[in-house]
């Protein structure tokens, strides 16, 4: 691809030899310095594909930041931070990261000392705009990662307010999952002739991925997830839960049978999930209880398992929710947990993946009370002999 010796120097260190599908077709277009559309499932390899490129094109510091990074959770743009100063090692970058739920003043600080690389929730972005702490006259480069995200979630307004200060020329590039209406009028609007590289198609599920559901009863479904774990001895875990509440009860259940469990939600104080999330990082934390607001943005490489508790209320958050595992080609196993009247929910993801997930049943355990009173039933008709009389004989 032509980059530079310190970059080059930067990738072998961390291991990388042979680009992705998505860096192999995004980096050339955007060092070309085309505007760009990336498409691409969880787990691909996204931020690399747009982090070399922005750092072989930075110039000089000015007096504000080159370039601008958009993303929707506090832990993405954490692991976007960090996996930018592992590709900028040996080089003369500062990278910046931005978002609530911790004291400003340690960003204003690193903001004054000046910064290349700005990476920031779109609400705390505003915020420093707002302040006058954030100067955009020198952006050239944006980069909205997992913008279907972003938009769901209400962050609209708040995007276009930022690009609307961006001076032009700039360039911009997009990285989604899925390329939605609203993420396509978002780029209509304010990309030029964007390329566009889709590399999701007919790859709606992770192929590295062994996909399971296991029909359980409510009351099962502690003791199920204790066998899962004890057969599995998963390298590193995520069990989803529904709602925030779900998760902290789950997580104080399992703590009394399983080291090193963790939960990680929306309500936790900042520097909580800062340290939950360094511990799952660094494989302290084995298990991670999460809720899908903070889930999407784990970007962990040894999760080996993924356990859907409770069965998402949105078909595509499945996706998200295992894409957790199998990443960059390793494989990885998820589990689904379905309730004996939750049949609904199960089809509408199998027909948004396109695929029939297998039954499991897990040996030695019954998940489901019914089913083995059934089956003991039928087991008991037909162990007992038919009458005979004397006419039949």
């Amino acid at each position: 691809m032509g980059l530079s010796p310190p970059l080059q120097r930067a990738l072998r260190r961390i291991g990388y030899a042979t680009p992705s599908p998505i860096q192999a077709a995004l980096i050339p277009e955007a060092l070309d310095g085309f505007d760009v559309i990336g498409q691409a499932k969880t787990g691909t390899g996204k931020t690399a594909a747009f982090a070399i490129p922005i750092l072989e094109m930075l110039e000089a510091r000015g007096r504000g930041p080159q370039a601008i990074i958009l993303a929707p959770t506090r832990e993405l743009v954490q692991q976007i931070v960090a996996e930018m100063e592992r590709i900028a090692h040996g080089q003369d970058v500062s990278i910046c990261g931005i978002y609530g739920g911790e004291p400003i003043q340690k960003q204003l600080r690193h903001l004054e000392r000046g910064v290349d690389v700005v990476v920031g929730t779109p609400g705390r972005v505003i915020d420093h705009i707002e302040r006058g702490t954030l100067y955009l006259g020198d952006i050239f480069h944006v980069i909205l990662d997992e913008a279907d995200r972003m938009l769901d979630i209400g962050f609209r307004p708040d995007i276009e307010r930022i690009l609307r200060r961006v001076p032009s020329p700039h360039q911009t590039l997009l990285l989604s999952a899925t390329i939605s209406d609203e993420v396509r009028k978002l780029a209509r609007r304010y990309m030029h002739e964007p390329v566009e590289q889709n590399l999701s198609k007919d790859e709606l599920s992770v192929e590295t991925i062994q996909q399971f559901y296991v029909t359980v009863d409510h009351e099962r479904k502690f003791d199920l997830l204790l066998h899962l774990l004890e057969r599995e001895q998963p390298r590193q875990c995520i069990v989803f839960t529904r709602t925030k509440r779900g998760a902290d009860k789950l997580a104080d259940k399992l703590k009394g049978h399983v080291r090193g469990v963790c939960t990680i939600h929306g309500d936790l104080p900042q520097t909580t999930r800062n340290r939950v999330m360094q511990g799952f990082r660094d494989g302290t934390i084995p298990v991670l209880i999460a809720t899908d607001v903070v889930g999407r943005g784990i970007d962990v490489d040894g999760i080996s398992h993924v356990v859907n508790y409770d069965i998402p209320d949105d078909p595509e958050n499945y996706l998200h929710r295992i894409g957790r595992t199998g990443r960059m080609g390793k494989d990885g196993k998820a589990y689904m947990f379905v309730g004996p009247d939750q049949g609904e929910p199960l089809t509408a993801i199998e027909n948004m993946i396109n695929k029939t997930i297998p039954v499991h049943h897990p040996e030695g355990f019954v998940a489901y009370r019914k089913a083995e009173r059934r089956e003991n039933a039928v087991r008991v008709i037909w162990s007992t002999p038919p009458k005979t009389t004397a006419t039949a004989r």
